[in-house]
């Protein structure tokens, strides 16, 4: 693996968390080397991911997702680790929110903003939604 591919997940949307896992989840299948930070509202992907709801003003593409037979926010997650994609947890978030580690999705690794930027830092590529 070459490529590396930093991704910050700060939304908890559930159009968030299909661009996220979407880009995450292609790049893997280019053999990148993949991490996802969650943080603030993006720690709702790893530990609600199937009640998200749309961004307020987009309710209506909620149902074109389900007509277009896309796979479930939890089903990408599944894919995401399986493909070796990196999931990790803001511990500071979690602390704030009263979020613990056994609530997230269950590869989910928990670290700082340092262990996000010591692995940003060679990345190829930097998203954020």
């Amino acid at each position: 693996m070459g490529r590396k591919v930093a991704i910050i997940a700060s939304q908890g949307t559930l159009d968030t968390a299909y661009k996220v896992l979407n880009i995450a989840t292609a790049a893997a299948a280019m053999d990148a080397d993949v991490t996802i930070f969650f943080t603030f509202e993006g720690l709702m992907i790893l530990t609600q991911p199937e009640s998200l709801q749309m961004a307020p003003g987009k309710e209506q593409i909620q149902t074109a997702f389900g007509q277009a037979g896309l796979p479930s926010v939890k089903e990408m997650l599944d894919m995401a680790a399986e493909s070796g994609v990196k999931l990790l947890g803001c511990q500071m978030s979690m602390d704030v929110m009263g979020i613990e580690k056994q609530h997230l999705f269950g590869s989910c690794e928990v670290g700082g903003a340092a262990a996000f930027l010591d692995y940003a830092f060679d990345a190829d590529v930097t998203v954020t939604f």
